[in-house]
């Protein structure tokens, strides 16, 4: 499909969204191929690849906490007809990787840098040997904590440019920070507390669309869904306590090292963001701007109206979202 004709559908994908879903997306998501390698302290870690011999590009996508590249078949369809490889991972404790507790849905990483250890390894296998592809990555909430981390790890350039979608630099909490900072440590101190359900969260539950929190489009909320739905093994509920400590942590890391991050990269912004907090959000980017960090023009783009999910977001929002992001690997 031409680029033109490809962007264009972007537009007006959602009223024939089913047709679309079940004929052109289902023989595209037929021809992944699903590996796994072993992450730190031997926990599986599953990934999916999509890959042509005509391209010359390669784009690593992270995905949230509790997603799985089972939720991300349209994102890929579209970058590979862009003349993208795509290649989609699974953090450890969701999706079809490996799970660390008894209870498989319970948010939960014993150290936030084993998410980063598990990247690391991944470019190694996968990446490192693509010297001939211009490669990027695309990162949404928790992906973005983990791939600004990585950037910030290992200083050689892997990635010629990298967007982050509604980046994870600090989460919405339903109280004041002191009060889930003393919470998260007092669990600290008790190995059953540390790793159980946060306050006034539990195992995963079907949320009706009209008070869900994550996208507009009514279309893509049901498709995900669906996708918990057939595949039980996949579902993630709520966060752990220690997992929420390791999380806030490494937000207020990234913020105070913004500035050190050398990859060009744009960030994307949901201006009705209810699950990551957008004050952490505009505090990394400010941080970068005053460094003067790149030579990106645009360091921060608000899509505005979007709720969290942006890649997933009703067509308009999405389209704006899908083009700047083209636009801007375009340019590196």
């Amino acid at each position: 499909m031409a680029p033109e004709r490809l962007k264009a559908s972007w537009l007006n994908r959602e009223p024939q969204f089913s047709a679309f879903a079940n004929g052109l997306l289902l023989d595209f998501w037929r021809t992944r191929e699903e590996r796994s390698f072993m992450g730190v302290d031997d926990v599986p870690i599953h990934y999916v690849s999509f890959c042509s011999p005509q391209h010359d590009k390669t784009l690593v996508i992270l995905p949230g906490r509790s997603e799985s590249y089972v939720k991300y078949p349209e994102v890929a369809y579209d970058f590979y007809h862009l003349g993208y490889d795509i290649f989609i991972i699974d953090h450890r404790g969701q999706g079809r990787s490996g799970r660390m507790l008894d209870d498989r849905e319970k948010g939960h990483v014993e150290a936030f840098d084993h998410y980063v250890d598990d990247l690391a390894k991944f470019i190694e296998l996968e990446i490192m040997p693509r010297q001939s592809h211009r490669c990027y990555a695309l990162a949404h909430s928790m992906g973005g904590a983990i791939l600004s981390r990585f950037l910030l790890r290992y200083q050689e350039p892997t990635f010629r440019a990298v967007t982050l979608c509604a980046p994870m630099f600090g989460i919405n909490l339903p109280m004041p920070r002191w009060l889930a900072n003393f919470l998260v440590n007092q669990a600290e101190l008790h190995t059953k507390r540390r790793n159980a359900y946060t306050l006034s969260t539990g195992q995963w539950q079907p949320l009706p669309y009209f008070i869900n929190l994550l996208t507009h489009s009514y279309a893509r909320y049901q498709r995900y869904l669906r996708y918990y739905a057939d595949y039980s093994e996949l579902r993630l509920g709520g966060p752990t306590y220690h997992w929420m400590r390791e999380s806030m942590l490494m937000g207020d890391r990234l913020i105070e090292n913004a500035d050190k991050i050398q990859t060009p990269l744009i960030v994307l912004q949901a201006s009705e963001d209810k699950v990551v907090n957008n004050r952490e959000l505009q505090a990394f980017c400010e941080a970068r701007q005053k460094a003067g960090t790149g030579e990106e023009k645009q360091k921060l783009l608000v899509i505005q109206g979007a709720h969290h999910e942006i890649l997933f977001e009703k067509d308009v929002l999405r389209a704006q979202a899908l083009n700047a992001i083209c636009d801007f690997f375009d340019q590196n």
